[in-house]
């Protein structure tokens, strides 16, 4: 099956915009965030209109329909990964936090000073800063698996890393930066085989690719809507069922309670553990809705249309005179093209881009550490999704060779 792009683009409003008058929207930043097709829109407003009350506490029909769209939207976020159940699916506010639920309650149950995470230098620093604030408050120690020059992990280290028992390996899907995609079957049975838990941030790799958590045997899994078609303010973090069950909760206040006296609580059964408070209703439903839509396109679809645009992608890029791509070959990678051109910030490259409507992201994409090893400041990066076409990635080169004649 391969994606109609063309028609598939009429779902999406903001594909149609001028960013100034004649100047049309090339979007080339969906790793920052994807933009929405009308069935996610469509889904939250008729929520709004029609079923808008709060869950799990009231009896009325408004409150029971929406109760019962919210854990729908469980069910299927749980189904798209292959979870063994819905109650193994928490939701969060995005990745970031999913990451750091289980930094606050796993971590913070079961390590002590000395014990080791390992990490990779291509993390972002949602799956870096909560396991520094963890070594510097508890004395854990974190060691790192290399980055190659040409933008893999060295398993070698890796493997070499397991024999100093570590209790946690946290690594991405894939990386932001690089595109890469990383072995992730083979990094979560080589951890379990050295006796560590596993987390892995899919905050990349479950909009792109298909992701089934128990063929891949992961412990956890952290994600957002946001960049899988759905709304901003919900993510999800899959857990081991045992894992859930013994971890102290995350947050204290209404929904994570089964008993409440004054002095002592007795916390909710999972999923609503970790769930305090009320949720981002609107927002679980606009996660189901993107989820059906990417059922519907095919995640084997979804990859193959990226993989095609990203070939195509560096073959352009790396004809232009200057320019450095980073990270593999295509046939390693998502939908990420992050570059530099000789001579040129980074910064300078996404501003005259946007003259033009073409909207990349420069910076370091919330990855200092990878790009301090490549000893870079910045890149520029474009990234593609489902409604991605070749004439954008030339509107980028054309773009760029624009830069290339401002700054001589």
């Amino acid at each position: 099956m391969t994606l109609d792009v063309n028609l598939l683009r009429q779902d999406f409003p903001i594909l149609s915009r001028e960013v100034r008058p004649g100047i049309p929207l090339v979007y080339l930043d969906s790793t920052a965030t994807s933009q929405k097709p009308r069935p996610v829109l469509e889904a939250m407003e008729a929520f709004y209109r029609t079923n808008n009350a709060n869950i799990h506490r009231g009896v009325h029909t408004l409150a029971e329909e929406a109760t019962a769209m919210y854990e729908q939207a469980r069910e299927k976020v749980a189904q798209f990964i292959n979870a063994p159940s819905a109650e193994q699916i928490i939701f969060t506010r995005n990745a970031t936090e999913s990451i750091n639920l289980v930094a606050y309650t796993w971590a913070r149950a079961n390590l002590k000073a000395g014990d080791r995470i390992i990490l990779t230098e291509m993390e972002h620093h949602s799956n870096m800063v909560p396991w520094i604030m963890l070594a510097t408050e508890r004395g854990v120690e974190l060691e790192f698996i290399p980055v190659t020059p040409d933008g893999l992990l060295d398993l070698d280290v890796y493997r070499t890393l397991l024999t100093r028992s570590p209790k946690l390996v946290a690594v991405s899907g894939m990386s932001n930066v690089l595109g890469t995609i990383n072995p992730i079957a083979e990094i979560v049975r080589l951890a379990h085989a050295a006796g560590a838990i596993t987390l892995v941030d899919g905050a990349q790799s479950v909009p792109h690719l298909p992701v089934d958590v128990q063929a891949l045997g992961v412990d956890f899994l952290a994600f957002s809507a946001h960049k899988m078609l759905g709304p901003s303010g919900i993510g999800a973090l899959y857990g081991r069922h045992d894992l859930l069950e013994k971890m102290p909760p995350f947050m204290g206040g209404g929904d994570m309670i089964k008993t409440v006296h004054l002095r002592s609580f007795a916390p909710n059964d999972i999923p609503h553990k970790y769930e305090a408070g009320t949720p981002a209703i609107a927002e679980a439903v606009g996660f189901g809705a993107a989820v059906d839509y990417l059922n519907k396109l095919g995640m084997q679809a979804v990859a193959a249309h990226e993989h095609e645009i990203v070939n195509y992608a560096l073959d352009r890029l790396e004809e232009i005179p200057g320019v450095k791509v980073f990270g593999p070959t295509a046939d390693k990678k998502g939908g990420v093209a992050s570059f530099t051109l000789e001579g040129v910030h980074p910064h300078d490259i996404a501003q005259i881009l946007d003259r033009d409507g073409v909207a990349i992201r420069a910076g370091h994409h919330c990855a200092q550490p990878l790009h301090e090893k490549f000893g870079i400041t910045a890149t520029a990066r474009a990234s593609f999704y489902v409604y991605s076409l070749p004439q954008e990635v030339d509107a980028l080169v054309n773009g760029i060779y624009k830069v290339k004649e401002i700054f001589g």
